[in-house]
């Protein structure tokens, strides 16, 4: 006689190492595993972002190139504004000023508005080159003609310097 054919439901056991410890294997990451993971990976980040420090002379530079580009509206401003803009270096930053009939009166727009120096800019020198001797100046002033005198200004920092030169036709570049 033959042994009777197992039902389809008993051939559904669970295989014999799972039964023989009671539970069934669970695949994938303890909670364990994955703090360790994601402990090593803010590690490698926080490193990584420490190596990755600017440049100071890049900040310097960049500075100087915003810099040379605020002359260059200054010196439209005053064209249109018909009246003359002065660039004054302050202590921690710089400001613009328009000459009005009472004085020299800050500029309070978006543009021209008072700024603190980026970059770590320690010191600035205004030196108008070209004439007897080479003229020193507390403030650069933009008049309302299209043509002006050259002038160099040059920009300090522990970095090294920068100097910005304006040929005398409105526009200027750093060197």
């Amino acid at each position: 006689m033959q042994a009777p054919r197992p039902s389809p439901c008993r051939d559904r056991r669970l295989p014999r190492a799972s039964r023989v410890g009671g539970r069934s294997p669970v695949a994938g990451f303890t909670l364990l595993e994955m703090l360790v993971v994601l402990l090593i990976a803010g590690l490698l980040i926080s490193l990584a972002s420490l190596t990755l420090t600017r440049n100071p002379r890049t900040d310097l530079n960049e500075e100087a190139q915003r810099l040379a580009l605020l002359f260059e509206s200054a010196g439209d401003e005053a064209q249109v504004r018909a009246r003359p803009i002065a660039w004054q270096p302050q202590a921690g930053g710089f400001r613009f000023d328009v000459r009005t009939e009472d004085g020299w009166r800050p500029l309070r727009d978006d543009l021209l508005g008072p700024r603190q120096w980026e970059g770590g800019v320690t010191g600035v020198a205004i030196t108008y080159p070209g004439g007897d001797d080479d003229t020193n100046a507390n403030r650069l002033i933009f008049g309302t003609e299209a043509v002006d005198v050259p002038v160099q200004v040059t920009l300090f920092s522990p970095a090294g310097r920068a100097t910005i030169v304006g040929t005398g036709t409105g526009r200027f570049e750093v060197r």
